[in-house]
C-alpha cells in the first residue's frame, strides 16, 4: 500500500511540476525559459510532495514551527541530489531531440527516477525520530 500511496503523490507533484512549466513556457519562451520553467516546476513539486509525503507517507509530526521549518530545509536539501537528475535529464532530452516535447519527457523519466532515490535519502535522512540527550 504504501509504494501505491507514494507513486500516486508523485504522480501528483509530477502534475504540478509540469503544469508550472508549462505554464512558465506559455508566457515566456526566451532565453534562458527552460531554466525558469524548471526553477517554477520544481519548486511547486516540492512543496506540494512535502506536504503529502510529510503528513500521508512518513506520518511526521513536528513540535513547533520552527521544527517545522528545519525540517523543510532538510527535505529540500535532500531534493538537490534528486533535483540535479531530474533537470539533468530533462535539460539532457531537450539537448538532444528537436521535439518540442522532448524536455517534457525528460522531465517525466528523471522525476521518476529522482522521486524513488528521494524516498529513501528522505526515509534515512529527514522523516526520523530524534532524541533529545
Amino acid at each position: 500500500m504504501l509504494i501505491f500511496k507514494y507513486s500516486c503523490f508523485a504522480l501528483i507533484s509530477t502534475f504540478f511540476n509540469m503544469l508550472f512549466q508549462y505554464i512558465c513556457f506559455y508566457f515566456y519562451n526566451g532565453f534562458a525559459s527552460i531554466y525558469l520553467a524548471l526553477f517554477v516546476g520544481t519548486l511547486v513539486g516540492l512543496l506540494v510532495k512535502y506536504v503529502l509525503d510529510k503528513h500521508f507517507i512518513f506520518y511526521h509530526v513536528t513540535s513547533c514551527q520552527k521544527d517545522n521549518v528545519k525540517n523543510f530545509g532538510l527535505y529540500s536539501l535532500m531534493g538537490v541530489f534528486t533535483t540535479v537528475i531530474f533537470w539533468g535529464t530533462e535539460i539532457g532530452f531537450d539537448t538532444v531531440f528537436e521535439d518540442e516535447n522532448a524536455k517534457y519527457i525528460g522531465g517525466l523519466i528523471g522525476l521518476a527516477i529522482g522521486y524513488v532515490v528521494k524516498y529513501f535519502l528522505d526515509k534515512k535522512y529527514v522523516f526520523v525520530e530524534r532524541r533529545v540527550a
